[in-house]
């Protein structure tokens, strides 16, 4: 079982390494270090995935701008990554069409585009999900119909690949528990223990639910919190030149139809040049993002009226036929990039996405910058860290072996199929819930959310054939997927449900604000909470809500 409260249980023994941060690059590290024998344990003051993990543009790509910054190294190792992320992770990372289209007032002209696109499949020694190739104006308004053919000279057609960055983050946790880490979620840092000389030997922590605090001994700390990382930073020492330079980045959602894609389409924003990418997400169509500083609470990021009234520019802007309004927008997520602090007077889009390893003088390791696509492999390079210094110190245990995390596939592509065949797929889980009990709307949803695992989630319902149930009419969740968050994946409150682990609040033209109530009550059950917790659950989730669509009172 890997329930928030015995993972909380399980806290309190010595380990190697204490992480702090459960998004991406927290979740990664705990993933390698366990898989090589060390001794993890990892918090998170919310759930998994809360922060930027849950709230990037869910794309793993190679970054083609960043060929425009000369930014060869971080290409070649995305595309690298995103090659092996296909291999682990089919089931979460799919290959997309993008669409790159050249207008006549365009900076960029189909030749440089042209030669970009070949180094861009050079980069990835080829091994891009399809190759790249040219479309005339006929053939993209075959591809792309609602898009604007005004003034337009030609556009190249090339793929990446698109995740669910949430589960993405989750798959990493649970594989890392299932080798031995402790993931406690709910659980808050709150201060550092030192010994006489000043270096860090562990923490005190406190679970966030009932306040209790506990001692963590440890003998290396890796601070993985994203845009929270300067505050982890505070807690051992003053910081005088802040790490980050974290900009905000915000996504709109809207209903297919509004605005019907069939590829990434790569808009560059006609007021000041911005690319952003209008992306088809099955039944919906999210078209993101921003990139402006931001200053304050990283608790408090969220869009903004100028935002929202922004993406929707670009869009008319590119699709005059499908013009959308405020009132199609049925929700919107806003998160941080943890940039490395740059020299001053650049531009928010030039700061560099590359990523950074700090040691401080008390053995606190941090990390800043990066990219959701090289997790993975900025993971590595944090243990890598933290056993030079465990060497060091004398405290590096025998008998390690090697995590191999770019062979091992994550818990729901064991036994995935070669050919990626998802539909085959949801038919083996419609087989093991019997008796008809699932429709094939519903089996899709579970294979292409937990992969194999979606096949145990279906006997869990041949078992219980209530938990068959939508959690709403029409939607594809059903209420097993609530008992398999709570028992197997860490879920704790009715937010964790609804937003990272079945992306109703995203998807739900109500967000999910008409089954909040029964969520509470069955999460309830299982959880043993009172009256007061139910409500307490109901409402921190409208707030959540409330807080997505702020931005429409301004």
């Amino acid at each position: 079982m890997a329930s928030q409260e015995s993972q909380w249980e399980a806290l309190g023994e010595e380990v190697d390494i204490l992480i702090i941060g459960g998004g991406i690059n927290g979740a990664g590290v705990a993933r390698d270090a366990a898989r090589r024998g060390l001794k993890v344990a990892l918090v998170e003051m919310r759930d998994l995935a809360y922060g930027t993990s849950s709230r990037s543009s869910k794309l793993v790509h190679g970054g083609l701008r960043y060929l425009e910054n000369l930014e060869f190294s971080l290409v070649f190792e995305s595309v690298s990554e995103r090659k092996i992320l296909l291999n682990i992770a089919p089931h979460l990372v799919n290959p997309l069409g993008f669409i790159f289209p050249v207008f006549k007032s365009s900076r960029v002209n189909l030749t440089t585009l042209t030669a970009g696109m070949w180094l861009y499949d050079g980069l990835s020694l080829f091994r891009s999900p399809k190759r790249h190739r040219k479309l005339k104006k006929g053939e993209l308004q075959k591809e792309e119909p609602s898009m604007t053919m005004e003034n337009l000279k030609g556009a190249q057609l090339y793929y990446d690949c698109s995740t669910n960055d949430a589960r993405l983050t989750l798959e990493n946790a649970i594989d890392a528990q299932k080798h031995g880490a402790v993931i406690s979620t709910w659980t808050s840092a709150v201060s550092f223990l030192k010994n006489e000389d000043g270096r860090i030997k562990g923490a005190v922590v406190k679970n966030m639910f009932t306040g209790d605090l506990k001692e963590i001994k440890a003998h290396t700390i890796i601070n993985a919190a994203g845009p929270w990382t300067d505050k982890i930073i505070s807690m051992s020492r003053e910081v005088n030149s802040p790490t980050l330079r974290p900009t905000k980045g915000i996504h709109i959602v809207v209903n297919h139809e509004k605005l019907p894609v069939n590829n990434a389409v790569v808009c560059v924003h006609p007021d000041d040049e911005r690319v952003l990418f209008a992306i088809p997400w099955g039944d919906q169509t999210y078209i993101g993002t921003t990139d402006t500083d931001f200053k304050g609470d990283p608790s408090s990021v969220r869009a903004s009226k100028e935002d929202v009234d922004y993406l929707i520019d670009a869009a008319a802007h590119y699709f005059p036929k499908f013009k959308l309004q405020v009132d199609d927008v049925i929700c919107t997520w806003a998160g941080l990039r943890p940039l490395i602090a740059p020299p001053e007077n650049v531009s928010e889009s030039e700061i560099s996405r590359e990523h950074k390893i700090t040691v401080d003088a008390d053995g606190l390791i941090s990390v800043a910058g990066g990219k959701l696509t090289t997790y993975r492999k900025m993971s590595s390079e944090l243990v890598d860290t933290a056993v030079s210094l465990l060497s060091l110190s004398g405290q590096l245990p025998d008998n390690l072996v090697g995590a191999k995390t770019a062979f091992h596939p994550l818990p729901g592509a064991v036994n995935w199929p070669p050919d990626d065949d998802h539909e085959r797929v949801a038919k083996e889980v419609q087989l093991a819930a019997g008796d008809d009990l699932l429709d094939m709307d519903v089996c899709r949803n579970l294979a292409n959310t937990y992969g194999m695992l979606a096949i145990k989630i279906a006997q869990f319902v041949h078992k219980y054939p209530e938990l068959g149930k939508r959690i709403i009419e029409g939607r594809p969740e059903i209420y097993a997927q609530i008992d398999w968050g709570v028992q197997r994946e860490f879920a704790a409150t009715v937010t964790d449900i609804l937003i990272q682990r079945t992306q109703i609040f995203y998807r739900d033209r109500d967000q999910g604000l008409n089954c909040v109530e029964a969520v509470a009550k069955h999460m309830g059950k299982m959880l043993e909470w009172s009256d007061q917790e139910i409500e307490d659950n109901i409402s921190r989730y409208r707030q959540d809500v409330s807080i997505s669509r702020k931005w429409r009172d301004e």
